[in-house]
């Protein structure tokens, strides 16, 4: 038996210059010296597919909330018959994971417990998920409604005559608690349907394993794709502009300016009137979409930057221009889906084999498109109010000299800007400055230099000892964390020219590597360069349509990259772990996303 480590936390050090990184995250969040042998026998796995940057301290709430929320599911929710919750860690100001198993004499237990609970709701999915719509949208109403202003120079004389008994700074203080509480409320509803999701998914998995040996996994995942899914409407909607813009004439306006420009020239015909009604419809709730995946303050929204969906309809014009298809490959997808299900279906033995083949694959197809839907309502529209609305608090303290760049209130943890708001409520109180101008702005200079310094140096992949076998199948699935891909991480041997990742999306395709680091540098792939990234985003989509292939570090077969590439068609290889490292831009490279494997051709 294998006797490989990975190193201990408490022997990897923060890079210089990070020195007191710890408390700018909750003491729960990182590791203490006298829990070291506890915590030593845990593997930990780098969560860089939805955590790939150092965390600012404000930043931190997102994987604190949604993993705590992920694992009620799982524990004490539905109790998963395999799966607890996750055990997490920010270390060096990157995210570690480690997935808590349940004890094998209790799984038989949970069984009977899971499929009563579960069973009510793939039973009345359609009810309760639309019922889910509304509470979210609830949410993001409500989050909406709250506003942040400046403290009156005079209370309003109507609030003495309405014997109201209470100061605007009450109301600002129970607003920045009622944002936190709607964010912590919405990441509940985030796992409420997506661990049933997947649940649906994996018992489907487990079915075929067991009754078709040696099928691969990407012809499971194949039989319940090509569904739609409102995670794909900000790209169809930025389509639907493009064949307007071109159906109208309007491509030579699009192109030549930039969009306040091109907006203006439009508003002096019919043509041009009738594209930004178009436009305008399209902006609500589509254009609440991030290039990243909501979860930093940092990530940048299409609504807050117009520009950039701006930037993605002039590409899809240019495309239509020269006669492309811009359109995802849905009856290409579908058709090979139907074709798969009916080969594997038909080689079953009986009708009763092939009743439970339809009702496991049919319960799958009903809940999988939760799978990706939630993003969007989640990730995307509600946590662009969110930060939002975060914004407009911070940009209150900036109006009182508190500290000069609206992104400086995320150099504090979330309990800490209670501390800022009394601090300008006493102030305004007693007609004496607040403290904050004086104080805050050394104190955001030395935790920035903190933050720096930690991104200087990249994440470990994994800490202590990983088990023999990989058996949790959430991490199987989402992280692509299999007993293959940790060895390989482990392995102090040159693999060569040749990397091993998951089996994402079909297609073999040769072409020129572009490495993306972040969403700014999607401008710099060109036509027909396979892009290789840490993780994507769905808001790349965009760019797929002139990109022959994806190659990521991390995920597995249910992550949102694979998912993504396989209903655009996309040969993808995820979970390489080193790819976007290993390979260099220019490198001429060979990805086979049915056998999950990637060459250096030439460099």
């Amino acid at each position: 038996m294998s006797t490989k480590a990975f190193i201990s936390p408490y022997d990897h050090k923060a890079p210089e210059g990070a020195e007191g990184w710890k408390e700018l995250y909750p003491y729960y969040m990182t590791f203490h010296d006298n829990l070291k042998e506890n915590e030593e026998a845990k593997f930990f796995f780098c969560d860089s597919q939805h955590w790939p940057n150092v965390f600012k301290p404000f930043d931190a709430l997102t994987v604190e909330f949604s993993v705590k929320c992920l694992g009620q599911y799982n524990t004490r929710q539905w109790l998963i018959p395999p799966a607890n919750g996750i055990d997490f860690k920010i270390h060096n100001g990157y995210c570690y994971m480690s997935p808590v198993e349940v004890d094998p004499s209790l799984i038989a237990d949970r069984v009977p417990q899971f499929m009563e609970r579960a069973g009510f709701y793939f039973q009345n999915w359609d009810s309760l998920l639309e019922n889910w719509h509304k509470k979210v949208k609830g949410v993001i109403d409500e989050m909406e409604a709250i506003k942040f202003e400046q403290l009156p120079e005079v209370i309003d004389i109507e609030w003495v005559k309405n014997g109201v008994g209470l100061d605007p700074t009450y109301h600002m203080i129970q607003n920045y608690d009622k944002m936190i509480d709607l964010c912590y409320k919405v990441w509940m509803y985030h796992f409420e349907f997506l661990n049933l999701g997947y649940a649906a998914y994996l018992d489907f998995f487990g079915f075929c394993k067991e009754t078709f040996p040696g099928i691969p996994d990407l012809s499971v995942a194949k039989m319940v794709q090509g569904v739609e899914v409102d995670l794909f409407r900000p790209d169809e909607e930025l389509q639907k502009l493009a064949k307007l813009a071109v159906k109208l004439g309007l491509n030579d306006i699009l192109k030549n300016n930039e969009l306040d420009k091109a907006l203006q020239i439009m508003e002096t015909s019919t043509e041009g009137k009738e594209w930004i009604a178009a436009w305008e419809g399209a902006k609500y709730p589509w254009f609440n979409f991030t290039i990243g995946n909501g979860f930093y303050s940092s990530d940048k929204y299409w609504i807050d930057h117009l520009d950039i969906p701006f930037e993605y309809i002039k590409s899809y014009t240019e495309r239509l221009e020269k006669g492309e298809t811009i359109d995802r490959p849905t009856a290409k997808i579908a058709a090979e889906r139907d074709r798969i299900t009916e080969e594997y279906r038909d080689s079953l033995p009986g009708e009763d084999a092939q009743n439970a083949f339809d009702q496991k694959l049919g319960l799958a197809r009903v809940v999988f498109p939760y799978v990706e839907n939630h993003n969007f309502y989640i990730e995307h529209w509600s946590m662009c109010v969110f930060w939002r609305k975060m914004r407009e608090l911070s940009a209150v303290f900036v109006k009182e000299g508190f500290y000069e760049n609206i992104e400086d209130m995320f150099y504090f943890r979330r309990e800490e800007i209670h501390q800022l708001l009394f601090d300008y409520g006493r102030g305004w109180a007693m007609g004496v400055p607040a403290i904050g101008p004086d104080y805050l702005p050394a104190e955001i200079a030395r935790r920035k230099k903190i933050i720096d310094a930690l991104a200087t140096a990249p994440p470990e992949p994994a800490f202590n000892k990983p088990p023999e076998i990989v058996t949790e199948p959430f991490t199987i699935m989402l992280w692509g964390i299999t007993s293959e891909s940790v060895q390989g991480w482990l392995s102090s041997e040159d693999t060569g020219n040749k990397l091993k990742g998951m089996a994402a999306s079909p297609g073999k395709v040769e072409g020129i590597a572009r490495i993306i680091h972040s969403a700014e540098e999607l401008r710099d792939l060109q036509d027909g360069e396979i892009m290789v990234t840490r993780v994507t985003a769905p808001s790349w989509a965009p760019v797929f349509g002139k990109i022959k292939a994806t190659v990521t570090d991390i995920g597995g077969m249910m992550s949102h990259a694979a998912i993504v590439c396989r209903e655009y068609g996309l040969p993808a290889v995820t979970g390489t772990g080193n790819a976007s490292t290993k390979i260099k831009t220019g490198d001429r490279i060979r990805v086979d996303g049915g056998a999950g494997t990637v060459e250096i051709l030439s460099t």
